[in-house]
């Protein structure tokens, strides 16, 4: 990729429709409808890998014990609404990594960082220390391998959009990575300059 990947303007509101499930509603109703959902996977697949994007997504996985078995990576920013926030989990991971991807941005050593940390399967948190995390569920999609006997799952959090013609409540995006899902990510990647 020869450049950072940034979202033309005249864009801007095909980025804000959530690429999997929306569970709407509170922190504390939709982390239940989600260990229902991880739950009724672990009956089909051999093996769940949950992937996070965002502070508080990733705090609210991390704070229950079902869900966090199956954690292997959070992208941070240490940040939610421009406020510092602290996970408080650095010892639940293998490999915490510094990285910065400027605001509004995928950089180009994103996706060489993603597949990296990929690669080595180990549980890693991603601490972005400059710029923001927000984009990187985009290369972080269609970085994951597909395997028949693994779900992988991708959740970040949704804010509300309020400002279009289809308002979106707030929640937590679930996106079942699939060849599906990758097509579309790469057709959103291929519109950001």
């Amino acid at each position: 990729m020869p450049n950072n990947l940034k979202i033309p303007e005249n864009e801007r509101h095909k980025f804000s429709q959530p690429l999997g499930k929306l569970i709407t509603g509170r922190r504390e109703d939709t982390i239940p409808q989600i260990e229902s959902k991880i739950k009724d996977f672990s009956q089909k697949y051999n093996h769940i890998h949950i992937y996070l994007v965002g502070d508080i997504v990733s705090k609210d996985f991390l704070e229950h014990d079902y869900l966090k078995v199956f954690i292997k990576l959070c992208i941070v920013d240490e940040k939610t609404q421009r406020n510092k926030i602290e996970l408080g989990f650095d010892t639940f991971f293998d490999e915490i990594i510094e990285f910065k991807n400027p605001s509004g941005t995928i950089s180009k050593e994103s996706f060489n960082i993603l597949e990296q940390i990929i690669k080595s399967n180990r549980r890693t948190l991603l601490k972005i220390t400059e710029g923001e995390e927000d984009l990187l569920v985009l290369p972080l999609a269609v970085l994951l391998p597909l395997n028949e006997k693994t779900k992988t799952l991708l959740f970040y959090g949704q804010p509300p959009i309020t400002d279009s013609k289809h308002p979106i409540p707030e929640g937590i995006v679930m996106v079942e990575v699939n060849k599906r899902i990758q097509n579309l990510v790469n057709r959103i990647l291929s519109l950001m300059r």
